[in-house]
């Protein structure tokens, strides 16, 4: 191959890796967009009482029919489940955000910490914005087996452990040669998700519908921010970074 036409074809994959990422952002931000619409149109419908017939039905069949005030399964099932929703409080989350910002700071990854660190703050933001707007009140169809204080819609726990479990599991995937631990490097941060969402209406202090549109809305947020994380992967001040 002659130097022009190996030139002429590197010149080639390097657009299409920059029409590629520049595809992945806008997909991103179409994922966020229909997310929030579905958020805010199940917001709306939850406000005319549209879905009280399945959180209703879910919130008692976790507890044992004639009582409300004991919830089913075994006896150390519940223990387990309150410690697993303190792992999406703000406490757990800020540390395990904190620790890994500290890391990515202390490897040189500048451009990483910071994006991490945007993506945890602003989800955040978000998330008590759409309690303030919708000002959905806590179920009181159960005892309430950890305390709570905020707003139910959307779920803050279920939010934004998506957001930092998932951002983190994404970036921490990126790290990874083969192909089998990358998948278990996000299997692990969607389990940690899916379980804090779950602990928090076994719980009996959110609606599912209010954990269902935090999954959404973390969900969708850490998938914008992990697109603009390769959009500017390749940005000239990389070059500083270890």
């Amino acid at each position: 191959m002659s130097l022009p036409t190996a030139l002429h074809a590197k010149e080639k994959l390097l657009r299409f890796g920059l029409i590629r990422r520049e595809a992945g952002l806008i997909v991103a931000f179409l994922i966020l967009a229909l997310g929030m619409l579905a958020v805010v149109r199940l917001g709306f419908e939850i406000r005319e009482d549209g879905t009280s017939a399945f959180d209703r039905w879910l919130l008692l069949a976790l507890r044992t029919p004639g009582d409300p005030a004991v919830p089913a399964g075994p006896g150390w099932l519940l223990p387990v489940e309150i410690d697993i929703s303190a792992l999406g409080g703000v406490t757990a989350l800020t540390l395990f955000t904190v620790t890994a910002v500290g890391y990515l700071l202390a490897v040189r990854r500048w451009t990483t910490a910071a994006l991490l660190a945007a993506a945890t703050i602003s989800g955040g933001l978000l998330t008590t914005l759409l309690k303030s707007t919708f000002a959905r009140a806590r179920p009181t169809l159960v005892p309430h087996f950890v305390e709570v204080h905020s707003l139910s819609y959307p779920s803050g726990h279920a939010t934004n452990s998506a957001v930092v479990f998932l951002t983190l599991g994404a970036l921490l995937a990126r790290a990874q040669n083969g192909r089998a631990s990358r998948i278990y490097v996000l299997s692990v941060a969607m389990l940690f998700t899916i379980l804090v969402g779950c602990s928090r209406v076994y719980n009996g202090v959110h609606w599912p519908t209010d954990v269902l549109a935090g999954w959404l809305i973390g969900g969708s947020w850490a998938l914008v921010w992990w697109a603009v994380a390769l959009r500017v992967d390749k940005h000239p001040m990389r070059q500083w970074e270890a």
